[in-house]
């Protein structure tokens, strides 16, 4: 049975859809609302997008660059803005929307008003919604779930006194139903989404013990069952040649092998990977806990609350394995769960943080597979990109921009300036390939599936780099995204040359492409290549100082517009790179932690994304009690009654970045290092963490007490040498694949009297 930090709980039906309880498989998603008299259950499938693919190349783009460059490095910003606004956006200009696959509404019949003893809770240890409620002496009890095993949600009803559940239940996509209709025990609706989109099938089939079930036009009938279960399955053309039938086969599988062997292999496939890492945070059993909804409100109050941290985090990893598997999309800005036909943003994957954010508790989450999505996104957009590095940039390899879509879009999308004209989505992406590889240090996977990707992407940043006036290699036209600078003359752009950025960015992904080449023994093979990579490496920007004593967001030291902005772009060296780290670069890293302070003084922090951004930078820079801070004002300012992130509205990256946050405090494995508790805050004295993993292909469990490491202990999982940083003080071990260690705080203190010669 799930604690109180191991399950979200209420008392009451959810009124509105982020207080409703998410399920996925990757590919499936549901929001439960758990009414009474009426189910609202809002069903989502990953590749419901609107619309088909298209070609959006500006036949001008290619012609334009020259003359856009030049204006750039002539001040001209209005004039360059325009040019590039008219000669590189796509043509058309957005993509079309991820949107909802309709709700399964069930209505059911003699169920009182005044029903008691309401529970609806969201179980992380099994990855089931449960409801109950009471009607006089009968206990009505429901469970759903997604299951990745069996491709299916099933929800299942039951009641301690036979003959009592009757209910009517449809399908809807309002207003864009299509054709629905009843055949036998199911109900399906198909349909197009929009033109040239995909076509879809979402089915629904039921299965009664006693009473009655049948189908009645479009209707799902049920009467005086004693128990009832139902079975759902959507797919698109994006995966099926033909959903309905992919649909019905999955269905009848599922009713064929029945609920409770459907559940056990649900369970047996989620605990799996959930059941990876634990997290404790003060007391291991805090039973007593009030309903989620009353916690939070409570702990915004200021009430201590050091649980929902550990339930906050165990959420975001439960709520990637449901909305990324293997196989499916990756999650996109509210992972796989829409209610809309016209979401924020369309639900897209943007890519100039949001996507990558979604990602950074995959690997020290202990979650590597559910990264895969990621992966196989990248192929697309690397095949898709190489027209557009070509056709736009006359450049070798592949580009993508800021946003993309269900087909992979990769030219400039949108016509929002201070977003849109940004070559280096697929660079940044391209980065996940090489984190997956120092995490799990695979050699094919680096050889056969990240290398080729990394290769592709630098050689997109060795064509497109221009020299500027000071004989440095730059982007442009390029954004420090979604910011505005201003120039001593006055004039504000957003275009520019030379964002902080992209210089770290291409700082990163040189970087890799050299490791990698000297992993895979490739020297010789990829002499030319290494040549090249070495000799733009020397002419990036480095990270510069400004005259406001924060690192400089452009290549020079504009004013900034907006100095409260919500994107702290140019710290991207200090996370998720390690260009900066406080041991090796104190004086950046001192930059790096006035220019935190400047962005929080004016505002900055206001979205629950950037606040997540936030905290990790701190806890890169070694401060638990900002880290701490920032993820009490995460928690206090920006999540939903469910704890759904709130940009506002509901963005899912506050989720993941908010774990990736709380790991990032614990553990930190960068520059040849592993941190152990690098930004333990004074509030967590004692606790453990069990399963977290470092790069070097290690997993590392924690303990503390009194705010002192008591043991770590580690599992090599590929063998290798490895320095362990604790309290300012080293161990360096050599430990071979599967060998277990433990450490101590002694350990450290006497590794530094008995320094190695």
């Amino acid at each position: 049975m799930a604690n109180n930090n191991e399950k979200l709980w209420y008392t009451e039906p959810a009124r509105q859809w982020v207080e409703a309880l998410p399920i996925g498989s990757g590919k499936l998603g549901a929001m439960i609302f758990g009414g009474v008299q009426e189910e609202r259950i809002q069903l989502n499938e990953d590749s419901l997008w609107y619309g088909g693919p298209v070609e959006r190349r500006n036949p001008d783009s290619g012609e334009s660059l020259a003359a856009i460059r030049s204006l750039l490095f002539a001040g001209r910003l209005e004039e360059a803005e325009r040019m590039a606004k008219t000669a590189l956006t796509s043509t058309p200009k957005h993509i079309g929307p991820y949107q909802t696959l309709g709700d399964l509404n069930i209505a059911f019949r003699g169920m009182p008003l005044d029903y008691a003893a309401y529970t609806r809770e969201l179980d992380l240890t099994e990855g089931i919604v449960k409801i109950g409620y009471n009607d006089g002496d009968v206990r009505y009890l429901r469970e759903a779930l997604a299951s990745h095993a069996d491709g299916v949600i099933a929800i299942r009803l039951t009641a301690d006194a036979p003959g009592t559940l009757s209910f009517d239940a449809n399908l809807i996509r309002r207003p864009f139903d299509g054709e629905t209709r009843g055949l036998g025990h199911t109900v399906c609706m198909t349909g197009q989404c929009g033109p040239d989109g995909v076509r879809y099938c979402a089915a629904v089939r039921i299965v009664a013990e006693g009473g009655s079930a049948k189908t009645v036009g479009d209707y799902l009938c049920v009467d005086a069952a004693d128990s009832v279960t139902l079975y759902i399955a959507a797919a698109t053309t994006f995966r099926s040649e033909d959903p309905y039938e992919a649909c019905m086969g999955a269905l009848e599988a599922a009713a064929a092998k029945g609920y409770e062997a459907v559940r056990r292999d649900h369970v047996r496939d989620y605990v799996e990977l959930f059941g990876r890492v634990s997290l404790e945070l003060g007391s291991a059993n805090e039973s007593e806990q009030p309903p989620t909804n009353e916690r939070l409100s409570r702990f915004r109050d200021g009430e201590a609350d050091h649980g929902l941290f550990s339930l906050f985090f165990q959420y975001g990893r439960y709520l990637l394995i449901a909305s990324s598997r293997p196989g499916s999309l990756p999650a996109n800005l509210q992972g796989v769960w829409n209610e809309s036909h016209m979401p924020p943003w369309e639900s897209d994957f943007h890519l100039n943080i949001n996507l990558q954010m979604n990602y950074w508790p995959a690997e020290i989450g202990n979650l590597a597979e559910c990264h895969e999505p990621v992966f196989d996104l990248l192929d697309r957009l690397r095949e898709n990109g190489r027209a557009t590095a070509k056709e736009v940039y006359g450049a070798r390899g592949f580009a993508a921009h800021h946003a993309t879509d269900l087909w992979a879009e990769t030219n400039v999308i949108g016509l929002y300036m201070p977003a849109v004209i940004w070559p280096m989505g697929g660079a940044w992406l391209a980065l996940h390939l090489w984190e997956h590889y120092r995490y799990g240090m695979d050699k094919e996977f680096l050889r056969a599936r990240a290398y080729p990707t990394l290769k592709e992407a630098a050689l997109f940043l060795l064509d497109f780099l221009v020299e500027d006036a000071r004989g440095r290699l730059v982007t442009a036209p390029s954004l420090s995204p979604e910011n505005t600078y201003r120039l001593p003359s006055g004039q504000t752009g957003r275009l520019c040359v030379g964002p902080s950025m992209d210089s770290q960015i291409a700082f990163a992904l040189f970087t890799a492409c050299l490791e990698a080449i000297h992993v895979l023994g490739m020297d010789e093979e990829e002499a030319v290549f290494e040549a090249e990579l070495t000799g733009a490496l020397a002419r990036l920007p480095e990270p510069e100082v400004g005259r406001n004593g924060g690192l400089m967001e452009w290549a020079e030291d504009y004013e900034e517009v907006e100095p409260g902005h919500r994107h702290i772009s140019h710290l991207f060296a200090l996370h998720p790179g390690e260009q900066i780290t406080p041991r090796h670069e104190p004086a950046l890293a001192a930059a790096a932690e006035a220019t935190l302070l400047g962005r929080l003084a004016n505002g900055g922090g206001h979205t629950g994304w950037s606040r997540a951004w936030i905290i990790q930078f701190w806890a890169r820079l070694g401060s638990g009690e900002q880290s701490f801070e920032h993820l009490t004002a995460l928690l206090a300012k920006s999540v939903h009654p469910n704890l759904f992130g709130d940009h506002p509205p509901f963005q899912i990256d506050a989720n993941f970045g908010g774990t990736a946050a709380v790991a990032e405090m614990l553990l930190q494995s960068h520059r040849g290092e592993i941190a152990l508790l690098p930004a333990l805050p004074q509030a967590w004295p004692s606790g453990k963490a069990t399963g977290l993993r470092a790069r070097g292909g290690c997993v590392v469990d924690l303990e503390w007490r009194d705010g002192e490491l008591t043991e770590a202990v580690i599992r090599s999982e590929a063998g290798g040498d490895y320095r362990f940083r604790y309290a300012g003080e080293e161990v360096l071990l050599s430990l071979a694949a599967g060998e277990r260690v433990s450490l101590t705080a002694a350990d450290f203190v006497h590794a530094a009297a008995n320094p190695q010669v």
